[in-house]
């Protein structure tokens, strides 16, 4: 009987590419990406992952290289308010975002997220990695992540859908079935 082999994870597969060390163009265009992006630690860490784990299809085919600071650039982000009500009849005002990444292969494609610690950084990280992950699908599907600085946790039902309908309300001038889903 044959032995039957564990199949490597992801993780471990990324591991064996990524050696955790920058090619020099990664690392030439990481140095742009940083310094456009100097107070976003989250956006950064997702883009040297990405540019270490590339590096070595980037030192075969180093034309691509320029593609590195471009992939990093999100297309546009959206920052927006977001009042609403609570319960009390106090209004209250949140932030919202959107990050449209990467439109190259379809409209933005990519959930939202509220809780209290979301910023541009979180979701420059969350909408870059999701551009990858859409790419891989084989669907015509950019990347994006939108979200908002709102704790759901403690708020009734209505607190919330008060939140979410005026978020969607401010959201839906910039969205649509051709452009961000």
């Amino acid at each position: 009987m044959a032995a039957v082999q564990a199949v490597p994870t992801i993780s471990k597969l990324v591991k064996t590419l990524s050696p955790g060390i920058m090619s020099p163009a990664c690392a030439k265009a990481y140095e742009v990406v940083k310094a456009r992006n100097p107070h976003q630690p989250e956006f950064l860490q997702a883009v040297t992952e990405v540019f270490e784990t590339i590096g070595p299809a980037i030192d075969k085919h180093p034309r691509y290289a320029r593609l590195l600071e471009v992939i990093a650039e999100p297309e546009r982000i959206i920052q927006f308010r977001v009042p609403w009500k609570n319960d009390k009849g106090e209004h209250l005002v949140n932030r919202g975002y959107r990050v449209q990444m990467n439109s190259a292969i379809g409209p933005y494609k990519g959930g939202l997220r509220f809780h209290p610690s979301v910023n541009e950084s979180i979701l420059k990280f969350l909408a870059f990695e999701q551009t990858f992950k859409n790419s891989l699908t084989t669907l015509p599907m950019g990347g994006g992540k939108g979200g908002a600085d709102f704790d759901p946790k403690g708020k009734s039902d209505n607190e919330v859908e008060n939140f979410c309908q005026s978020f969607m309300t401010e959201l839906s001038k910039h969205v649509g079935q051709f452009t961000d889903v």
